[in-house]
C-alpha cells in the first residue's frame, strides 16, 4: 500500500502549535515509509476562513522546516487542495447517500433544535438530535418543501449495533451506534460539514493513514460509517496524544501562548521547537531527548507513539532550545543569529522612533527598551498595584483586553489604544490610571517606558496575548467560573454584571 498522509488545518486563526505537532508526526510517518504528505486547506466555515489565515499557516510551518508534497501552493495531481474549491463534489456525494436511503432531509430551524436540547437537559435524556425528521414520507417532505421551509442533509446512522475499529496506537475501539448523533453532511446553503468533506476528500485523495489528535476520536464513528454507506475502504487511523497545559486541560489558548509566532518571534530555533514537539508524542531509543528529525524518521515505530497526553512544558523547550544553541551554532555565528531574530535593521529602525526623544545617553537604551528582547519580564506586585484596585480585578481588566482585541482583530497600535479605552468605558474605570498602568506593568515589566500602544504593535499580536496572560496568572488568575460569569458580562457589554458577579472596580 502507497502511504499518503496528510493535515487539514482551518484557515480560522492564528497557525497553533497543535497544528506543527500532527504536521510534524504525518511529515515523519511519510518520510519514513516513502510515501507523501499532502497539506489540505480546510475553508468550509464562510464566517472565520480568511486568506491571511491560510498564508499565516504556511509560513508558520515553513518556519518550523515542516514540508509538504501536494497543496495549495505546490499543487499535485489530487487537487484542488481548498475544500471551499471542491464544493460540488461534496454536494454530489451527500445527494448520492440521500438517493440511496442512507441520509435523510431535515427541517427543523435552529430555535427548533435549541428547543429540542433545552427540553432534552431538563428530562435528562439524550441530547441530541431526536431525529423527528427521519421517517417523513414523501409527501411531508414534499409539503414543507412546498411551504418553502429549508432542509439540511443527515447521515441515517445505525441505531443498534456498535461501531468497531482498529486504532494502531489506541488499539481496538468499539462504541455503540446509539449514542452516535445523525450528523449533518450538507447545510442548507449547500455548504459541506467537515465530517463530509473530511471522509470525501481522503477517499479521492487516496489517503492511506489519517494521523490526528485524540480529540477527533468522538467523531471517528461517524467517519467510519460515512466509509461503509459509500461502499469504500476506510483508512487506517492513528490517534495522537492531545497536548496538554501545566493544568493537565487541553492547550488552550485561554491560558497559554499556542500560536506559532510567538514561539519564533521568542527566539527559539525552529529545530529546537521541532525536537521538542516530537518529545510530546514519542519517545526514542535509549530515551534519547536530544537528536536530529532524520533520526526520528530513520528510527520512527508507531509502537513508541505515547497514548496519553503529553505537557506542554515551556521549561523543557527552554533547556532543548539551549542545547541546540551550544551544539549547533559555532561561537563566530551566534551574533549573526541573534541579529536575524531581532537585531537586524529592520527591526531597530522601527524601534528608534519610540526611544529618540527618551534617553539622555546611548547607555540607557537597554535599560529603557529591554522588555523588546527579554521574554521572562520580572514582575512584582507592587508593580501591579495600582490604587483602588486589586489584583483580582486587575485580571479581569487584562482578560477583557484580549476579548476586545481578538473581537476588533486590531493588534496594531490604533486597535491597542481602541480596546483599552473601550475596556475602560464598558468597566467604568479611568483609564489612565487604572488600565494604562496595568498594561505598563504587563507589557514592559516597568511602571514607565517607550509609548505604549506602539511598543504593544512592535512587539506583534503574540507575545503581547501571551504577556497579558502572564499578568493574569502571576495576579493569581482567573476560575473558571468567574471566567464565566465575566465572559457573560463582557458579551452583553454590561457594566451592571460586570460590577457584581465578578466584582470589579
Amino acid at each position: 500500500m502507497s502511504v499518503r498522509v496528510r493535515i487539514a488545518p482551518s484557515p480560522t486563526g492564528d497557525p497553533h502549535v497543535g497544528t506543527a505537532y500532527m504536521a510534524l508526526f504525518n511529515m515523519i510517518f511519510a518520510r519514513h515509509f516513502n510515501g507523501k504528505f499532502i497539506l489540505r486547506i480546510e475553508d468550509t466555515d464562510r464566517t472565520r476562513s480568511r486568506p491571511e489565515f491560510e498564508e499565516s499557516t504556511f509560513r508558520a510551518l515553513k518556519w518550523s522546516n515542516i514540508q509538504w508534497d501536494e497543496g495549495p501552493d505546490v499543487g499535485g495531481p489530487y487537487g484542488p487542495y481548498r475544500q471551499s474549491e471542491r464544493f460540488p463534489i461534496y454536494k454530489e456525494y451527500a445527494h448520492r447517500l440521500l438517493n440511496d436511503g442512507k441520509a435523510y432531509e431535515c427541517f427543523c430551524t435552529p430555535a427548533g433544535l435549541d428547543e429540542m436540547r433545552e427540553l432534552a437537559a431538563k428530562q435528562g435524556g439524550r441530547q441530541g438530535y431526536d431525529r423527528r425528521c427521519r421517517n417523513l414520507s414523501a409527501a411531508e417532505i414534499k409539503q414543507r418543501k412546498d411551504a418553502g421551509l429549508s432542509a439540511v442533509i443527515r447521515l441515517k446512522m445505525p441505531l443498534t449495533g456498535e461501531c468497531i475499529y482498529e486504532d494502531k496506537i489506541k488499539g481496538r475501539i468499539t462504541s455503540p451506534w446509539a449514542d452516535v448523533d445523525d450528523q449533518v453532511l450538507l447545510k442548507s446553503d449547500g455548504f459541506p460539514t467537515y465530517h463530509l468533506a473530511n471522509v470525501v476528500d481522503d477517499h479521492l485523495m487516496e489517503i492511506s493513514h489519517v494521523i490526528r489528535g485524540d480529540e477527533w476520536m468522538s467523531s471517528t464513528p461517524k467517519h467510519v460509517y460515512l466509509y461503509e454507506a459509500f461502499g469504500w475502504t476506510a483508512p487506517v487511523f492513528m490517534h495522537m496524544p492531545l497536548l496538554l497545559g501545566k493544568d493537565g486541560k487541553k492547550l488552550s489558548k485561554r491560558k497559554n501562548p499556542t500560536s506559532i509566532f510567538f514561539y519564533r518571534d521568542s527566539g527559539y530555533l525552529p529545530e529546537a521547537f521541532l525536537n521538542f514537539l516530537t518529545l510530546m508524542g514519542y519517545s526514542m531509543p535509549g530515551d534519547r531527548e536530544i537528536y536530529p528529525l532524520e533520526d526520528v524518521i530513520r528510527e520512527f515505530d508507531v509502537k513508541r507513539i505515547g497514548v496519553s497526553g503529553a505537557v506542554f512544558d515551556v521549561q523543557k523547550l527552554d533547556w532543548i532550545n539551549q542545547q541546540y544553541l551550544i551544539q549547533n551554532i559555532p561561537k563566530d555565528q551566534l551574533w549573526d543569529r541573534l541579529k536575524a531574530w531581532s537585531f537586524n535593521d529592520a527591526f531597530m529602525q522601527s524601534l528608534m522612533p519610540l526611544c529618540h526623544a527618551r534617553i539622555k545617553t546611548f547607555g540607557e537604551f537597554m535599560e529603557l527598551c529591554d522588555f523588546f528582547f527579554i521574554n521572562h519580564l520580572r514582575y512584582t506586585p507592587e508593580l501591579f498595584a495600582v490604587k483602588g484596585t486589586s489584583p483580582e480585578q486587575a485580571c479581569y481588566l487584562l482578560q477583557a483586553m484580549i476579548w476586545q482585541m481578538d473581537e476588533q482583530e486590531n493588534w496594531m497600535s490604533s486597535g491597542v489604544n481602541q480596546a483599552s479605552r473601550q475596556v475602560s468605558e464598558v468597566f467604568g474605570i479611568n483609564h489612565k490610571k487604572v488600565l494604562m498602568p496595568l498594561l505598563f506593568a504587563s507589557l514592559m515589566g516597568k511602571d514607565q517606558g517607550p509609548p505604549l500602544f506602539d511598543s504593544a504593535e512592535l512587539l506583534g499580536k503574540d507575545r503581547v496575548r501571551a504577556r497579558l496572560l502572564n499578568s493574569i496568572t502571576f495576579l493569581g488568575g482567573i476560575s473558571n467560573k468567574k471566567m464565566d460569569a465575566l465572559k457573560k458580562g463582557w458579551d452583553k457589554k454590561d457594566a451592571k454584571a460586570l460590577m457584581s458577579e465578578p466584582s470589579v472596580v
